[in-house]
């Protein structure tokens, strides 16, 4: 009887320890699924097409100790930390600052346009160029120059 609760508690020790040692939500190969013209783009001015056609078709690796993909999505050294955020600080807060402009501007409904249901959105702040907003844990969202690309997990 003493051995098999010796034998019990080191296969749960084993498990809880496989458990413990999962990869982060994100680690993954992310593609670039789709692209929208972001809302604080000016409206006069259509935003270069180059750069979205480029990245289109195009996967992000988000490694423990690397990102890999395209520039200027590539990190040699990132240094990830996941935070809650709210719909006006996605983006590097531009939804706040369509706001701070427009009073009728409001980030919640912004977000909710782009898919986010909820408060708060988690966001990957990646130490590099780039913050990572989750739709959910296979669809995240980035903001550049001016488009808002959706990336679906693979």
């Amino acid at each position: 009887m003493k051995f098999a609760r010796i034998v019990c508690l080191l296969v749960s020790a084993g498990v809880a320890g496989t458990v413990a040692a999962a990869d982060p939500f994100y680690i993954g190969s992310w593609t670039f699924a789709a692209a929208v013209v972001a809302p604080w783009a000016d409206a006069q001015r259509k935003p270069d097409d180059t750069e979205r056609a480029r990245l289109m078709g195009k996967t992000v690796v988000l490694k423990a100790k690397e990102i890999s993909g395209p520039r200027p999505f590539a990190c040699a050294r990132p240094q990830y930390k996941v935070t809650d955020y709210g719909p006006d600080m996605i983006f590097q807060g531009a939804f706040d600052e369509m706001q701070r402009a427009d009073k009728k501007a409001d980030p919640k409904a912004l977000a909710a346009s782009l898919g986010f249901a909820g408060v708060p959105i988690r966001t990957l702040e990646t130490g590099c160029e780039i913050d990572v907003h989750f739709v959910d844990d296979t669809t995240a969202e980035v903001g550049l120059n001016n488009y808002v690309y959706t990336l679906k997990k693979r």
